[in-house]
């Protein structure tokens, strides 16, 4: 049985979304067939719009997927049809990564996620109306369309009161930032934090800290709405790199002492080169975001030296249903505002919540199907 439904596709890189009918394949083995009910935006698919690389095209993108279980492949034991779930990542299961809980690290991570080619035979295909079939299974879900054939590990069930519209995000640009404050950093009460780019990984990085209580917690980026946001989500500081020397002025802030913990969530490398020259001794620059291909940070060697390190993430080494249940529960209690974040736009509007992102219009776009 195919279902057929609307979908956003992307013809080749540096097209528009273009909205179309699709038809989706029964899910196969370990698969699980949602009907969406709402997807964020991230960073992530407009670099696939922009460059196509690496994921191939013509296909679908989207992977902060939030929705309702149509149906279920063989092998799929966590959800039922009719639960309502969110969609990460994707992994192995049954590597040394996987094993120790660290998913997003999985070996396979990169052709399971953002190639979305490793398959079983049987896995459900996303077609055009005339039987092309498209590029799909976009970090285990491809979510910008009516439908999702999402991978069981893609999968987190929710309550059935749940507001899927609201906690979309969650997939992905929530968890990054939060998982990176909580999981890698972990920020104490001593500790002069610093997170670089404020959009919605880098205020949810601010929210999370905020929460750990460090001695500063500063807030860097050019848009001054954002950084009156992370104000208000907790930062103690802020600096308007449209305006300041950031690394005069972080010396300034910390009294010559530099930085303890920095995140660094603009995927630019002189932007990390800079975290490291503003960093303490013994201080830690963490790095998230997927610039282009042979991209290379330059830092300076002799700095490394008194301690310092400079380290990445994926998706904030969280493990997806532990910590997305943490924060359905935090926004459920009223402590989580992702309200602050995200603007709403319909299908039809897909392109146009694009824009908005590219050009710092709008934190974090989330499509209601």
């Amino acid at each position: 049985m195919t279902i057929t439904g609307k979908g956003a596709v992307l013809e080749a890189a540096g097209s528009a979304f273009e909205v179309v009918d699709l038809a989706f394949d029964p899910p196969g083995l370990g698969e699980v067939l949602v009907k969406m009910t709402a997807t964020g935006m991230c960073h992530t698919d407009l670099g696939i719009q922009e460059t196509g690389m690496p994921f191939a095209l013509p296909g679908v993108v989207g992977h902060e997927g939030a929705g309702i279980v149509e149906l279920v492949g063989p092998g799929v034991s966590s959800v039922v049809p009719g639960d309502k779930v969110l969609l990460s990542f994707t992994s192995c299961g049954h590597c040394p990564s996987c094993e120790r809980q660290h998913p997003a690290y999985c070996e396979m991570w990169f052709p399971l996620n953002l190639l979305g080619m490793l398959r079983g035979e049987d896995s459900g295909e996303v077609r055009r109306a005339n039987g092309e079939v498209l590029h799909s299974h976009f970090m285990g879900q491809s979510s910008f369309a009516q439908y999702a054939i999402a991978a069981e590990r893609s999968v987190v069930k929710v309550d059935r009161d749940a507001d899927l519209v609201t906690l979309a995000p969650l997939g992905c640009g929530v968890i990054t930032g939060v998982g990176s404050m909580w999981n890698v950093l972990d920020p104490r009460a001593g500790d002069v934090v610093a997170v670089y780019g404020t959009g919605a990984v880098g205020l949810s990085a601010v929210w999370a800290a905020a929460r750990r209580k460090p001695a500063q917690l500063i807030a860097i980026d050019r848009v001054a709405s954002r950084l009156e946001l992370a104000r208000a989500l907790g930062a103690t500081d802020t600096i308007d790199a449209s305006k300041e020397d950031v690394e005069t002025r972080l010396h300034k802030l910390t009294d010559e002492y530099g930085v303890t913990l920095s995140f660094d969530t603009t995927a630019h490398p002189a932007v990390a080169a800079m975290a490291v020259g503003a960093s303490s001794v013994g201080g830690t620059v963490l790095v998230c975001g997927a610039p282009p291909l042979g991209t290379t940070i330059p830092v300076e060697a002799v700095g490394l030296l008194q301690g310092r390190s400079l380290k990445g993430v994926t998706y904030g080494d969280a493990l997806p249903p532990e910590l997305i249940g943490q924060l359905v529960q935090l926004h459920r209690e009223g402590a989580l505002p992702l309200e602050k974040l995200e603007k709403t736009y319909s299908l039809k509007q897909i392109q146009q919540a694009a824009e908005d992102m590219r050009h710092g219009v709008t934190i974090k776009p989330v499509i209601v199907f």
